[in-house]
């Protein structure tokens, strides 16, 4: 999978906030960068910049290297992001998306819910009687919704990530056997290599043998 800049984007207002997104796009394809030169480049306190940074590093998103400044005797951090650990965080919140929306599909097959007409809010069987069956913003009555358009639009995403994420699995799969298999022929290799050596050696053997007996 390729991870595009949008994916990035994504990835780390989820999983650090969007605030953090803009020092991701500094950062990026960089290696060992300086606490400082990212507080300048994003034009602010370096306390906030630090911030930022260990909540990427929290998730993994980062990595840092601490060298000593020999003029001012202090640490300084140089910091560099990850991108492989972008596509298992991809992988991972599609999972917990797929737990969410698996959960929410229960709960709107089996639950009861009601609209008010204005479109003020949606309540369950339980609120809905609490308030009398009348909308707690507006006062109009509101009404039994029908879900079914709803629960079908759940099913199509459930079905898409499931999808998604098997094809990863089989993907995953040919990569391990690919591997096995580099790794067999590998192994081949050295085994008839050790052989040749073997009967290389034993020839040299045989030969300084039948040497040995000439002369005697």
């Amino acid at each position: 999978m390729k991870v595009s800049n949008k994916i990035i984007e994504e990835v780390v207002a989820q999983v650090a906030g969007s605030d953090v997104v803009p020092l991701v796009k500094i950062l990026k394809n960089k290696k060992n960068v300086s606490e400082f030169k990212l507080a300048d480049a994003m034009k602010q306190e370096v306390n906030l910049t630090r911030n930022m940074l260990y909540r990427l590093y929290n998730v993994n998103l980062v990595s840092f290297i601490r060298r000593k400044d020999k003029k001012k005797g202090w640490y300084i951090y140089y910091w560099t992001f990850d991108m492989k650990r972008v596509k298992e965080l991809v992988r991972s919140l599609k999972k917990k998306r797929l737990a969410l929306l698996k959960e929410r599909l229960e709960r709107e097959e089996e639950g009861q819910f009601y609209l008010c007409p204005n479109e003020c809010m949606r309540l369950d069987f339980d609120q809905a009687m609490n308030f009398q069956f009348k909308c707690p913003e507006c006062g109009q009555l509101i009404e039994l919704e029908d879900n079914k358009a709803r629960i079908e639009a759940i099913k199509k995403e459930i079905e898409e990530l499931e999808k998604d994420l098997a094809k990863k699995v089989v993907k995953e799969k040919v990569k391990k056997v690919k591997k096995k298999k580099v790794v067999k022929k590998a192994k081949k290799k050295r085994r008839k290599v050790k052989k040749r050596i073997k009967k290389v050696k034993k020839k040299k053997v045989v030969k300084k043998a039948k040497k040995k007996r000439r002369r005697r």
